[in-house]
């Protein structure tokens, strides 16, 4: 119990010590819990900490988000956004797995060797990314929406993947790995292992199904009995056995807990419990991320970073500029533009968490021998540690830039002088002057993302360049005589 309590303890101090400094200086939570885990790493192995196993369980945080970023995206909007799953994400898969393989089969590996390196390395970290755009409030935008769906289909591409490693085992190997190729890629029970491909492939579809079914069916009568007795804790109970739950389920044939988890997330997100559900869900979710952070951190490899330090930055770099190449070719031929392509390149180009996993399992299956394996998993922690400071550069510099640019342009002249002036043309001021407009009252829209207005121009929304804090452009705008002015800023020094 003592030693228990005194990881816990590590575990928050280091949190809450390295977290808020280093969201202080601008580099956000992720680097701040990725820092914290390598300070405590010294202290993990004095106290013969399993960081594998720990990680194993902060995972579920993986879970935990996509289960409420499921809840977020109603199924007619999953459905609108096929292109950029199948166009981007897939692409951005294959164009990855080509490319790294050709590399590692340059640097004389077996072309078995090279494929496996080249699947694990195409997958990017989905707990990074999708928790650094929700702090800035960028996955709702355009680079991020991008980002979102190749991630959404490299979590779906690790089924093929975790298919594929067992018949590219080497027979130099079969002998090192012990026989155990047919142990589960999460550490658990697969009880698809002694089926043929094809009815694994039944009994995982019909598992999908059995999860859209329950939540479809099930899961709301559930939480109508359990929000009859009016107890909060038993609602919160409730909502972590139904994740649990469909996390297990997928666990047993063999899928992702993740993608399960986003499933119901999809099913679940027009149902009248969302809030609910994300609001009880989120605390949990909050501290198994930064657990999970920490964890891989506290697993980097010092010293065989030091013994094999060359290698170690050079596959690193390779990763990362070999992606970034892959990711600005696709999303410039998808047709992502200026800053939502400098976003999406440059937020994907690490190595995903799963890699932890499927590295494993091409040793157990005699793919990797050891040595390989322990290199690519310290290359998988560098990549993810170098991440946040790929969001720095886009922020300090990318998206910068593009409003120095936006800054030299003159405001438009405003040619009409209406009631109701509506300073942003956000998400926000989007849905406002709809409803405006539905009703029968016409709005001056100002807005200073000239992107976004050309955009909108497209669809037969006029709005008007410029920057509503200044005041001559509302005057100009007829302030003066407006009977309402609705501010939908993002910036919160911009609204004060």
């Amino acid at each position: 119990m003592t030693g228990f309590l005194t990881l816990a303890f590590l575990i928050l101090v280091a949190g809450v010590v390295a977290v808020p400094l280093a969201s202080r200086f601008g580099l956000g939570s992720v680097l701040g819990y990725l820092l914290a885990g390598m300070a405590i790493s010294p202290l993990f192995g004095a106290l013969r900490v399993d960081v594998e196993a720990l990680q194993v369980f902060a995972e579920f945080g993986v879970v935990m988000m996509l289960f409420i970023v499921g809840l977020e995206l109603e199924p007619k909007r999953l459905w609108d956004m096929r292109g950029k799953l199948l166009g981007l994400g897939g692409g951005q898969v294959l164009l990855t797995t080509l490319a790294i393989t050709g590399i590692a089969l340059m640097g004389g590996n077996a072309w078995q060797t090279a494929l496996a390196i080249g699947m694990v390395l195409a997958l990017s970290s989905t707990a990074i990314i999708v928790q650094t755009l929700n702090e800035k409030n960028l996955l709702r935008s355009e680079g991020g929406e991008a980002s979102f769906s190749v991630l959404l289909v490299q979590d779906i591409a690790v089924i093929p993947i975790l298919a594929l490693i067992p018949l590219l085992a080497l027979p130099e190997l079969a002998g090192a790995a012990g026989g155990h190729g047919g142990d589960s890629a999460h550490g658990g029970i697969d009880l698809t292992q002694q089926l043929s491909g094809w009815a694994a492939a039944l009994v995982r579809i019909a598992a999908v199904g059995a999860v859209i079914g329950i939540g479809v069916y099930a899961i709301r009568p559930l939480f109508r009995y359990i929000a009859a007795a009016h107890l909060r804790e038993l609602f919160t109970a409730a909502a972590l056995v139904v994740v649990i739950g469909i996390a297990l389920l997928m666990s047993l044939v063999g899928l992702s807990p993740a993608l399960g988890a986003f499933v119901a997330g999809v099913v679940l997100a027009t149902s009248e419990y969302r809030h609910e559900l994300e609001s009880d869900i989120d605390p949990f979710k909050g501290l198994l991320l930064g657990l999970f952070f920490i964890t891989v951190g506290a697993g980097i490899y010092f010293d065989l970073a030091q013994s094999r330090l060359g290698e170690v930055l050079f596959w690193a770099a390779v990763t990362i500029f070999a992606k970034f190449a892959v990711l600005f070719l696709v999303g410039r031929l998808y047709g992502l533009r200026r800053e939502a392509l400098w976003l999406f390149s440059l937020s994907l180009p690490q190595a995903g968490e799963f890699a932890f996993v499927l590295i494993a399992f091409a040793v157990a299956n005699a793919v990797f021998d050891q040595s390989l394996a322990d290199l690519l998993l310290m290359i998988v922690a560098l990549t993810m540690l170098v991440t946040p400071l790929l969001f720095i550069l886009y922020d300090k510099v990318i998206a910068r830039a593009y409003c120095r640019g936006e800054q030299d342009r003159e405001p438009d002249v405003i040619e009409e002088e209406n009631p109701i002036i509506i300073a942003g043309r956000g998400r926000v001021g989007g849905i406002v002057d709809r409803m405006l407009d539905a009703a029968g009252h016409h709005a001056t829209v100002i807005d200073y993302n000239s992107q976004h207005i050309e955009n909108l121009k497209k669809f037969g929304a006029k709005s008007y360049f410029g920057d509503a804090t200044r005041p001559d452009l509302l005057a100009s705008a007829g302030i003066a005589r407006a009977k309402l002015l609705i501010v939908a800023l993002d910036e919160r020094e911009q609204i004060d």
